[in-house]
């Protein structure tokens, strides 16, 4: 009998390749969306879809009760928003929903893997002598970050005890991303913009890598509580996107430096143009200090001794696969 896992945000980027790997693995996958969540792309991965309130602690454990699940990813969670608050109760309030709900509840739950953020971390200085590891102390700069780091706070308060396995992943490309890909439709335009010229170490995940590392982290036998920083375990300057995909795509590219304090100005503008729409803009002034630190750097040597995790894509080989992609799909 196949073993259940219930996971969160089955709909969105990482989700989608996650419901995929762990139909592969042999898992009955049981995929919790929203009502208005398109379905359609993953409905040949999922065994079943539900569609639970994730703030709702009896109710989660109703249904966990009811479905018996081994193994729970949760994956979901608010990654913009105009107010802090409303982004807190998502990343922190659903969190200690289900994680309330999964581990009082009477199922033969093994372990849960909560997908966090390096953001929660933060970025270090240029020319740290370490890289981002778990015991980096926390210096999030983002409304995003900070709310990730709370929720790692709270789990640390409060379910210390209990069979998680938390994932801090740096920034994670692929097909079907959307965000890094405004980049690359840049990129495809010609443009090979950059701001400012301070030079930065930066680090990436494949969404493969990141999903096969987050089932291992329900699968493998671990003590407790464990934290554990993902990439691709390399680190590379702020220009090897771009070389990729000149590269790969045999395109020629104008690179252009932008001074930062005039994006500040325009990143400032947009959030004052923004204020009263429901929507945030590309830059905003939490976001360009995100996109101009130093480092990024992030170790990875918890993963690979307690996980086995073997990152099986650098950033040349995932970011062609990627770019092929997009092609194929017009999406370039």
């Amino acid at each position: 009998m196949r073993k259940k896992i219930f996971i969160t945000g089955a709909s969105g980027f990482v989700g989608s390749h996650l419901v995929e790997a762990a139909q592969n693995l042999g898992l009955e996958v049981h995929a919790a969306v929203r009502k208005s969540s398109a379905i359609e792309p993953i409905q040949q991965y999922v065994d079943k879809f539900v569609y639970p309130n994730l703030g709702n602690t009896e109710e989660l454990k109703q249904l966990f009760e009811a479905e018996q699940y081994a193994y729970i990813i949760h994956a979901a969670a608010m990654t913009k928003a105009k107010d802090e608050e409303q982004m807190k109760a998502v990343n922190i309030g659903y969190t200690e929903a289900i994680l309330a709900a999964a581990t009082t509840a009477d199922m033969p739950l093994i372990r849960i893997s909560f997908v966090s953020s390096l953001a929660a971390i933060g970025p270090i200085a240029y020319n740290s002598e370490t890289l981002i590891d778990e015991s980096t102390p926390y210096q999030p700069v983002t409304v995003y970050g900070r709310s990730k780091r709370d929720a790692e706070l709270m789990i640390k308060a409060k379910f210390a005890d209990k069979p998680i396995s938390v994932f801090r992943p740096t920034a994670v490309y692929g097909p079907r991303e959307k965000d890094i890909f405004i980049l690359f439709d840049t990129m495809n335009k010609g443009l090979d913009p950059y701001i400012g010229k301070n030079p930065q170490k930066l680090s990436f995940v494949y969404v493969k890598d990141l999903c096969d590392v987050l089932l291992q982290g329900c699968i493998a036998p671990q003590q407790g509580l464990q934290f554990y920083n993902i990439s691709d375990g390399l680190v590379y300057s702020r220009y090897a996107m771009a070389d990729i995909f000149k590269q790969t795509l045999k395109r020629r590219l104008f690179r252009i430096h932008v001074p930062l304090g005039l994006v500040k100005l325009v990143a400032q503008f947009s959030e004052r143009l923004y204020k009263s729409s429901a929507k945030t803009p590309v830059i905003y002034p939490e976001r360009l200090g995100e996109l101009t630190a130093e480092n990024w750097g992030c170790a990875i040597n918890h993963a690979v001794q307690a996980l086995d995790f073997n990152p099986k894509f650098d950033l040349e080989r995932g970011l062609k696969e990627s770019l092929n992609w997009y092609k194929s799909h017009n999406w370039l």
